[in-house]
């Protein structure tokens, strides 16, 4: 059978235009959510129910599960809710993006909106073109919502090509066999389209002008939801342990939600076919988008009480394979500049206590907490490198003084970390020295008080501390100086011993103007990071 050429181009046509009203319309919502979907789900994720209330909801409004589920995983590395509690977001997400489903079948096959869109999309379009700010994304999204449904119009028109070419008898009959072969065909159409809200849509227009049994649908419907899987696990290739973690849960979760929606399909027909005989051939493509929604409840319902353990589990599957401070630098997050700065803060919040508690371990010449130098610079230097890679303008504001602000932390952790691993012999030397005493103390026990305040997550408190300790030592350090040269004048100290005295006060030095230069600069990034 011969396919009219007009009709197939009337096909890929509406195919198209949904994608780009797909695209567009989640561009807009995004930048009009802007910081707003960043507080809901830090603000409303307590649990992980919580977590996938909001995520259903959120993906609902923006209608984009991957804005939700990177979002997450940002809060995730920047410390702001738990790994249970982020997969809570991502199994809420799943349902989320079954109103997709819905908005087609409601407004574009019943209402049959295309053509009443087209005005919308120049509405659209003109505020796009000529206003600024929110007005413009207000545009932006409504010109995508009008051209999904003119792209769905468009694929309706164009379906009738491939009458006699698809058909409930030329695809997989309703068998176990053809069933899975629906499945894997759903997956395929996911990864082309790499969007499974496109293939939903096409697969409710075949079943809707009949080329399709709801069975074949059902089946099809459940491969493009485990395909959308596969983005995420291309993502994460190459990536840090927390995005591979994450690709991974999408995974285990769509492929359990899968199987169970395969079991359920017979006894969903059966239910329809129970309240009216016929009633599931008249009202197909509600029964599906009915059927995408109660399996993906049905999946997050199971799986929520659990979510602890499946986190467990996830752990054990995915360990850390990066240096400890820095598994949270995700560069998934790099196109999202405000969830990069969250995991860089993260990533320095982890590694300054490592950082100060090998220095405090070797002033008192102890080994609990002394630290692998070399992987300490490893991690430092993924730190440096990724906070390379996220670029601001001043106009951007408090997201750009963060940044300033976490350069600067950086930048004197990684002198800190030098005074350590090139001048060790001088904290010998604080350490033997009575002079020295009274400011070896002071700095011992202001990074002790540090250390516990970072244990107790009361960030605003060290900052004054370690100012006046370096004002303590700055103040002190000439008349310490004349000390030991009038000793070493005096014959009492060899000029070795007062040259290596005189570089340990200068050590001392500098190490508190590294710690109240770290500790000021992260006080600064903690305060951007809360302005809007």
């Amino acid at each position: 059978m011969t396919i009219e050429p007009d009709l197939l181009i009337l096909v890929a046509g509406g195919l198209g235009l949904f994608l780009l009203g797909m695209v567009t319309m989640q561009e807009g919502l995004r930048t009009l959510a802007g910081n707003a979907m960043r507080r809901t789900l830090i603000n409303f994720t307590r649990s992980p129910l919580s977590g996938a209330a909001t995520g259903a909801t959120t993906t609902a409004l923006l209608q984009s599960s991957s804005a939700t589920t990177v979002a997450a995983v940002g809060f995730v590395g920047a410390g702001l809710m738990t790994f249970p509690a982020a997969l809570g977001i991502i199994f809420g997400a799943n349902i989320g993006t079954t109103v997709t489903g819905w908005l087609v079948v409601l407004f574009g096959f019943k209402l049959k909106l295309g053509m009443l869109m087209l005005p919308v999309i120049l509405v659209g379009a003109i505020l796009k073109l000529f206003s600024g700010g929110r007005i413009a994304a207000l545009g932006y999204a409504l010109a995508g919502f009008g051209l999904i449904f003119v792209g769905i119009d468009y694929l309706q028109q164009g379906m009738s090509a491939f009458d006699g070419i698809i058909s409930p008898t030329t695809l997989p009959g309703d068998t176990i066999a053809g069933r899975l072969q629906l499945v894997l065909l759903g997956v395929v159409v996911t990864i082309i389209t790499q969007s499974s809200s496109a293939g939903v849509a096409t697969a409710l227009t075949l079943l809707f002008v009949g080329m399709i049994t709801f069975h074949q649908a059902a089946a099809m419907v459940i491969g493009m939801d485990i395909g959308t899987t596969l983005t995420a696990v291309l993502a994460s290739i190459g990536g840090t342990t927390g995005a591979r973690r994450t690709a991974f849960s999408h995974v285990i979760y769509n492929l359990f939600t899968g199987s169970m929606a395969l079991l359920l399909i017979t006894p969903y027909v059966f239910a329809w076919e129970s309240l009216s005989p016929g009633l599931i051939l008249a009202q197909g493509e509600i029964a599906l988008v009915a059927f995408h929604t109660l399996f993906n409840t049905l999946g997050a319902s199971m799986v929520l009480p659990f979510t602890r353990q499946f986190a467990g589990l996830l752990r054990k599957l995915v360990p850390d394979r990066e240096p400890a401070w820095t598994v949270v630098l995700d560069n998934g997050l790099l196109d999202t500049p405000r969830l990069a700065l969250d995991s860089t803060q993260a990533a320095i919040h982890g590694t300054i206590p490592a950082l100060l508690g090998h220095v405090y371990a070797i002033l008192h010449d102890s080994t609990g907490q002394r630290i692998d130098l070399a992987r300490m610079r490893q991690a430092l230097d993924s730190i440096e490198a990724y906070l390379d890679s996220i670029h601001l303008d001043a106009s951007k504001g408090s997201d750009h003084e963060r940044l300033l602000a976490l350069l600067h932390t950086l930048d004197h952790m990684q002198r800190l970390h030098e005074r350590c691993e090139e001048e060790e012999e001088r904290a010998v030397t604080v350490r033997k020295t009575t002079l020295l005493s009274p400011l070896h103390k002071r700095l011992t026990e202001d990074i002790s008080a540090t250390l516990d305040d970072i244990g107790a997550n009361k960030w605003h408190r060290p900052q004054k501390r370690a100012a006046d300790t370096r004002d303590a030592i700055e103040s002190q350090e000439e008349q310490l100086r004349s000390a030991i040269m009038s000793a070493a004048a005096m014959g009492e100290l060899s000029v070795p011993e007062s040259t290596s005295r005189l570089q340990a006060i200068r050590w001392l030095l500098r190490v508190s103007q590294h710690i109240a230069r770290i500790t000021l600069h992260l006080e600064q990034a903690i305060y951007a990071s809360g302005k809007e």
